[in-house]
């Protein structure tokens, strides 16, 4: 009898590198003549940021630009004076391979930073930042779709799988003039300034997507507060617009965007009247598009023969996917201070979320998503001191899914949207965050498939007996598929026996087993 496998190829993503990057950071400075004294060093931020990157042949190189923002107050004042500084590096990464149409996935991230006063007019950094890359090239594999002759019974699955993919990305300039409300003070120099961009909305125009949002925007700046220095937030939004050349996109695909922020600068000057109340904003954004035309495919995942030896060969394949995604809002509380800690004045406070982590129950049904929080306070000690300590809480938060696909690969992205706090009667100030998170569900991250079929017909199998009938104790949830492939029988003749409904047993029970030939 002839034996014939039936293959196909699809498009699938290969990791080609997966690793991590090191750069250190050195900073020995001289404060210029119109920076007061150092009398108390107050904060350090060293912020890495991807400015652009590409990949030529086996190689990929990309920018990496670090924001150093050192505060300190004075001895003669308590307003808080900000240095800051940027330094950039130019990294380069051997892939191993060429790499046709690739997805690189960039995270940088601060590791650690110390830093010292080594006088009044001097100051020293030393510090590192790591960047985490993952660098994915399209792939067409060959996979089994069946089988036939030789008695072979194939496992098949239905698969969706990416028969067309589309990227494109763009960068944004942005820029967005304002002036502060009449209602705060003015402003003598900025010393922290954050941006977040918010979900897209997408379009699709003819072959075009259509890509708008906002970008969030949140400053803090010194002023002369209650007869001293002290310090006043402020935000604003600034909406986006963009059409993005995505050239033969149209309904058929899904799509996703998504919004990095690049740069965010934010400078003061005077108004009409000779006051610091004018801020102009400069933020540079890069969109991010990526579209999908899925295929459905049934692929072989197992194999066997009733009659012959037979052997099966595997691989896995990572199907390109546009995930579910899911919004989901809690909120969690945390105790900053107590007591003698307690600070004269809070001007404000933030949260930033860390050390991400997604898992799914053991059931199944349930993600659970985990993490660090940093709670950021500015405030006034005792003694007229500007302060800004960090407090660290780590979260579990459990979220319930609906239809969760077995084997569901799952990514969560955490966005602090606000904090409110209080200081209760016994002298307790504790912080509430509002947080906002993104769940991306993928149906699976890979998907194991029969590479191979090799059935030896030039011998048969050998039974224990001659039987036509075998009784079997099945268990609940156990797969028809392997009791049938155990006793080299064929699922149908299972089911149909024992007047089964699906191809796992609902309860445990006693069950007849056809031999077939």
């Amino acid at each position: 009898m002839d034996f014939k496998i039936n293959r196909e190829t699809v498009s699938a993503a290969e990791c080609v590198y997966e690793g991590m990057q090191e750069q250190g950071i050195e900073l020995d400075y001289i404060l210029p003549d119109y920076y007061p004294d150092i009398f108390k060093l107050v904060r350090c931020e060293v912020c890495p940021i991807i400015i652009d990157y590409a990949v030529s042949g086996d190689k990929l190189s990309y920018e990496l630009r670090c924001d150093i923002k050192i505060l300190y107050c004075s001895e003669t004042g308590s307003v808080l004076q900000c240095v800051s500084q940027r330094q950039s590096f130019t990294k380069a990464v051997d892939l191993g391979r060429f790499c046709e149409n690739p997805a690189v996935k960039l995270i940088p991230k601060t590791d650690h930073v110390n830093y010292r006063a080594v006088n009044k007019r001097r100051l020293d950094l030393r510090g590192a930042v790591s960047v985490k890359i993952k660098v994915e090239c399209e792939k067409n594999q060959e996979v089994i779709c069946d089988a036939f002759g030789l008695n072979v019974q194939v496992k098949k699955t239905p698969v969706r799988f990416s028969a067309k993919k589309l990227t494109a990305e763009k960068t944004l300039q942005l820029t967005e003039d304002m002036e502060i409300p009449e209602t705060q003070p003015t402003v003598l120099n900025i010393v922290s300034c954050r941006c977040k961009a918010s979900e897209c909305e997408k379009k699709m125009i003819s072959g075009k997507l259509l890509v708008k949002g906002e970008a969030d925007v949140r400053l803090l700046y010194s002023c002369e507060k209650d007869g001293g220095g002290g310090l006043e937030p402020l935000s604003f939004s600034v909406p986006y617009s963009q059409i993005i050349d995505m050239d033969g996109v149209d309904e058929s695909f899904d799509c996703a965007a998504s919004a990095e922020v690049v740069s965010c600068d934010a400078a003061v000057s005077a108004d009409r009247n000779g006051d610091n109340r004018l801020i102009k904003c400069e933020l540079e954004l890069r969109i991010s598009c990526r579209a999908v035309k899925t295929a459905s495919i049934m692929l072989g995942t197992d194999a066997y023969s009733t009659v012959h030896p037979c052997e099966a060969a595997y691989t896995d394949i990572k199907v390109e996917q546009i995930p579910v995604t899911y919004m989901q809002n809690f909120r969690h509380s945390a105790k900053i201070c107590e007591g003698e800690n307690m600070p004269m004045t809070v001007y404000s406070m933030w949260c930033t979320p860390k050390n991400i982590n997604t898992h799914i129950s053991d059931d199944g049904k349930t993600l659970i998503i985990s993490g660090m929080l940093t709670y950021t306070m500015a405030a006034k000690d005792s003694t007229g001191m500007i302060i800004m300590p960090d407090k660290e809480e780590a979260f579990e938060e459990s979220v319930e899914i609906d239809d969760l696909p077995v084997g569901a690969f799952v990514t969560a992205d955490i966005n602090a949207a606000g904090v409110s706090y209080n200081i209760a009667a016994d002298n307790i100030l504790t912080a509430k965050a509002d947080i906002t998170a993104k769940i991306s569900v993928y149906s699976s991250s890979s998907v194991r498939t029969l590479s191979d079929i090799v059935i030896d017909d030039s011998v048969k199998k050998e039974r224990d007996g001659d039987y036509a009938i075998k009784l079997y104790y099945g268990v609940e949830n156990e797969e028809v598929w392997d009791i049938a492939k155990r006793y080299s029988t064929c699922v149908s003749a299972i089911m149909e026996e024992n007047e089964l409904s699906g191809e796992k047993l609902d309860t445990c029970g006693m069950l007849l087993i056809p031999i077939v030939n």
